[in-house]
Parts: structure tokens; sequence; C-alpha cells
């Protein structure tokens, strides 16, 4: 018995010493900013990705009487559900109107936020150049400079955050699906992206130092490193159903943009085509590891 009862204690330590915490992403982390949006009216960026254990976090900061006032919407829109450019609207279940910055405009006016004293930015990435958060992040840094209102981003961990690969963007070639001169997978979490885009100056401010600015806030995750691997809790966009097709998302310009449209399986037969590849190798190699189902990932 004394024996058992060793082996039991020697297991627990192990078992206690060696336990990974679970990542916490910025959002989940009232405390450290609930005090700061108190008696503010916000403006929220977000989509169906901003979950705070499985609730939305607009519904979480209405519950926690946080006067929101307006919510903003990337691609996709504010559900996640829309395949092409989004109109304004009105959310249904809260009543609030949602102004879309991927539709006419792709960034928020000065009357858009008149009426707005902070913002707050909680969005899903997948840590692809060319995945349009990122530069919907740069747009809403922009307008948050030039019309002097304190941003708030409440991070997230990035999928494909544990190896930088690819070519970096020439200038030449910018555009909404590439701003900036950074390699397509780009390592960073969207606060760590955001803190690099004023540091580097890479605002389109006037003048440039102005971007100096701005007052940025980013709640970091807790328990995340640059080896984690993480495993969204929902698809981040409608084409990016698994965690398989996050790790292969930067392999959408080789196959093509009708092929990519036409299945939502079109990552997993791209890796085919391209098995090869040592960086798909590696993805193989994760994902055999994880031995993730995608019906455990996403209902």
């Amino acid at each position: 018995m004394r024996i058992l009862i060793k082996i039991f204690l020697l297991l627990f330590f192990y078992s206690t010493a060696f336990a990974v915490a679970p990542i916490q992403p910025g959002a989940e982390q009232f405390d450290l900013y609930l005090p700061l949006l108190k008696n503010k009216r916000v403006g929220l960026f977000a989509n169906h990705s901003s979950l705070v254990h499985g609730v939305p976090l607009v519904d979480e900061l209405i519950k926690h009487h946080i006067h929101v006032v307006k919510l903003f919407a990337p691609e996709h829109g504010f559900r996640g559900d829309v395949d092409e450019k989004v109109n304004d609207s009105v959310d249904n279940k809260t009543g609030l109107p949602i102004i879309s910055l991927y539709g006419k405009k792709l960034a928020p006016t000065a009357d858009d936020l008149r009426d707005v004293d902070i913002l707050v930015f909680d969005i899903q990435d997948v840590g692809v150049r060319f995945y349009t958060y990122i530069s919907s992040l740069q747009k809403l840094m922009e307008a948050a400079v030039k019309n002097n209102k304190p941003l708030i981003i409440l991070d997230r961990p990035n999928p494909n955050g544990f190896y930088v690969d690819g070519p970096v963007l020439e200038r030449k070639y910018q555009s909404f699906t590439g701003m900036q001169p950074i390699p397509v997978v780009y390592g960073m979490t969207m606060g760590e992206y955001a803190r690099m885009l004023v540091g580097e100056q890479w605002l389109h401010t006037v003048p440039k130092e102005k971007a100096q600015q701005l007052k940025l806030t980013v709640i970091s995750c807790k328990n995340y490193t640059h080896k984690s691997l993480y495993v969204p809790p929902v698809k981040p966009s409608p084409n990016l159903p698994n965690i398989q097709s996050i790790y292969l998302y930067h392999l959408h310009p080789i196959q093509g943009e009708i092929e990519y449209r036409r299945h939502l399986n079109q990552h997993e037969r791209c890796y085919k085509e391209y098995r090869n590849w040592n960086l798909l190798l590696i993805h193989r190699k994760i994902l055999d590891n994880i031995k993730i189902k995608q019906r455990d990932i996403y209902i």
C-alpha cells in the first residue's frame, strides 16, 4: 500500500509540475480592461470570433454595464457568415448599429467616431499576410490617431505563430491584402503587429511621427508563447473551416482564386499537390502529432 501511495504522489507531482496552463486570450482578462471602459462610450471592432468562454464579447460587455454604442465589422461581417462586400446594418440581438469596414469604406470616418470615446479591437487572426484582418486593424489605428481616440487591443493567439516564412512584400505591390513589407507568414499576434506598426512608423499619418501619439493598450494573452499550438474555438472565416485549412492557408495564392472558392477542403488538396515542400511536411508533422479531427474543433 505504501508503494502505491508513493507512486500516486509521484505521478501527481509530475502531472502538476509539468501541467500546461490553458491559454487565456486578452478578452477573458476583464480585470485588466473593464476599468478602462467604465463611463466611456465604446466602439467595438469585433466579429463572431470575439468570444469569452463561448459568449460574444459584446454581450459580456453589456452584461458588465459597459456602454457599447457602436459595432465595427471586418470582412465577412459581424457574424462572420458573409463572403462578399458587407453593408452597414443593425445587430438583431443588441440593436446596435454595425458599421462595415469592408464595403463602401475600409476605415471609420470622423462622423462614425464622433460619439465614441474609446475603441476596442478583438478579432481572431490566422497570421497570414493577405488575411485582411490585419489591414482592417491598421485602418482602425490610423483612424484612432486622426481622431484622437484611445484603442485597446484584446490580443488572441496566432495559430500560425510558431514560425515565420515566405517572401517579404515589395512595396510596389501594396494593397488591402498586403499593406506592409512582411513575410507571408509573419509569426505575430495582432497586438504584437500593432506595436510594430507604431514602432516602425508604418501607419499612414501626417506627419509620420504622429503615429507615436496613438494611445494604444494591448491586453496580451496569458500562458501563450510562440511555441504554443493553438486551435481557435470557432472557424475564423467561412473558407477556413478547420485547423488544417488554417495551417495551409498561406498556399491560397499558389492554388488560385477560382479553385480556392470552389471547395472548402481546398487547402488539404493543395497540400497533396505540393507535398514535397519542406514547410508542408512540417505542417503535416504538426497535424499528425496533435491528432485533431475536424468535428472535434468546429461545430
